[in-house]
């Protein structure tokens, strides 16, 4: 291999973000009571970034270049092929949008279901059999993640109107 690529490159520059802020953890006040360290939540945060950036830098290194044909970046000009090229960063961000928007009705629990069901629908099909494991991914992820947050760590999260479990 003669040259980086890109890829390597933001590897590279992940690991370095991801080491400057485990060294900034370091800076998170710790209290004099028994409790668990504020510092550890950020810090295992960080390992797992630094791992998946590891895999990145790994991959990158050992996969060929690729041309412009190969990735797909020889797309039609005008307003069209850029619309068609940033499809799915676009649907992401409209969902995204609309989930922010919906969320003092839905709240986090049927809100966060509803946003991943859906760009899971948008990005990855709406045929029958993935429809299935799309609800399963949602609910399994946003119902797992909503119940570490509320009762393990006793996060207040937005009920909204339609299911409060609280109130």
């Amino acid at each position: 291999m003669d040259r980086m690529n890109r890829d390597a490159a933001v590897a590279i520059a992940l690991l370095i973000m991801c080491g400057i802020f485990f060294w900034a953890s370091f800076d998170i006040r710790q209290p004099d009571y028994g409790v668990l360290m504020p510092s550890t939540w950020p810090r295992i945060i960080l390992a797992i970034l630094t791992g998946l950036s590891l895999v990145y830098l790994f991959q990158s290194l050992t996969r060929p270049e690729e041309t412009a044909e190969d990735n797909g970046s020889a797309r039609e000009p005008g307003f069209m092929g850029w619309l068609s090229y940033w499809r799915n960063p676009l649907w992401c961000f409209a969902l995204f949008f609309a989930y922010l928007l919906t969320l003092p009705v839905l709240g986090m629990l049927i809100g966060g279901i509803s946003f991943v069901f859906l760009l899971l629908g948008v990005l990855g099909g709406w045929e029958p059999r993935k429809l299935a494991l799309h609800s399963a991914i949602a609910v399994l992820s946003v119902g797992s993640m909503w119940a570490l947050f509320t009762f393990g760590l006793g996060v207040i999260l937005p009920p909204g109107v339609i299911f409060s479990p609280f109130g």
